[in-house]
């Protein structure tokens, strides 16, 4: 008899959010059979944990499993009462460690980070950053899982002569630093006056407004679209060359995974967990965070030397094709069994 999981994230894409594993996962998992509740697509914080724990106790009898997607911020105190809550309820419950400052917590807080992660079935770690500092922390309840895709949607165009088109995919936020993005543009624009940037992405908080206002200031020849569904963007990507990666703190991004999977060779900050996903020079360049000059450079290079270029971009490909759902599944199924 199939399990049935009690899945807990931001269910928010119907809000216009990027969709999260809750939604993307859970939705993979469905289509293998499985059950899947999901908890929640409530938009205000507070009623999405109360959500989140009214779920747990209303579905205790008919789950097996309880996942929890877990950041690293207020998200934490999400994933630590509904942990506290299943350890009351003898339920068990695997924690999927999103956020790229989950080494903090850790330091921060680890009484805490012990009462939640020691006692959970197993935490999965999508990362080799995290799992590295997980262990470091004296962890043995884990298992690594990289984030998963569908690989047949994403259709692989090899990049070698390029365009300084740039995309950037992600949430306008601040610890995403789109402003960077439009630095990079601002110095590229000196040496290649055709450059040109689009920023796909929902508006997240005040940063869209500082980015527009900066956009406006120096006459940037930037698209701001907002979200857009995930087969939109996908085609869009088609028509750009080059995918630049901002953020200050980050974990193994979907995104970048995605850029990879349509060939777009990928120019990234060497923040968090990026420097365990990519190798510099051999499927990615890495620059160092909140540095435009050092990504110009780099962009540089690409558009120089379509040798480079076409090796990123095939090599990108090939590492996202282990990355893919029919590869990974196995061990999504290992998990549940064993929950």
């Amino acid at each position: 008899m199939s399990k049935s999981i009690l899945y807990l994230g931001n269910q928010l894409s119907k809000k216009g959010k990027t969709p999260t594993s809750v939604e993307t996962l859970g939705r993979f998992l469905e289509n293998e059979g499985f059950t899947v509740f999901k908890a929640s697509s409530k938009q205000n914080q507070l009623h999405r944990l109360l959500d989140m724990w009214k779920s747990i106790i209303r579905l205790q009898k008919k789950i097996d499993v309880v996942f929890i997607d877990t950041y690293s911020t207020l998200g934490f105190w999400f994933s630590y009462s509904c942990g506290l809550l299943c350890q009351f309820l003898n339920l068990s419950y695997v924690p999927i460690l999103r956020g790229g400052d989950l080494p903090k917590r850790l330091a921060k807080n680890p009484k805490l980070c012990h009462q939640l992660f020691n006692n959970a079935k197993i935490n999965v770690a999508p990362s080799g950053y995290l799992m590295h500092h997980f262990e470091q922390a004296g962890y043995t309840n884990l298992v690594f899982i990289p984030n998963t895709i569908a690989l047949n949607h994403y259709d692989f165009k090899q990049r070698e002569r390029l365009k300084p088109n740039l995309l950037w995919v992600r949430s306008f936020a601040e610890i995403y630093h789109p402003l960077l993005a439009l630095k990079v543009l601002k110095a590229l624009l000196k040496r290649f006056p055709d450059a040109k940037l689009s920023m796909v992405g929902p508006f997240k908080d005040d940063s869209i407004q500082t980015c527009r206002a900066y956009a406006e200031k120096h006459n940037l020849p930037v698209t701001f679209t907002g979200g857009m569904p995930k087969a939109d963007w996908l085609a869009y990507a088609q028509d750009f060359d080059v995918f630049i990666n901002t953020t200050n703190v980050d974990n193994t991004p979907v995104s970048v995974i995605e850029a990879m999977a349509l060939g777009l060779p990928v120019v990234s900050t060497n923040v968090g967990g990026l420097p365990f996903l990519l190798k510099d020079q051999k499927d990615a360049l890495l620059v160092p965070p909140d540095h435009p000059e050092a990504m110009c450079e780099a962009i540089k290079q690409l558009l120089k030397k379509p040798e480079l270029t076409h090796l990123l971009s095939r090599q990108g490909r090939q590492k996202v094709e282990a990355f893919d759902w029919q590869v990974v599944k196995q061990q999504w199924f290992e998990v549940i069994s064993e929950s």
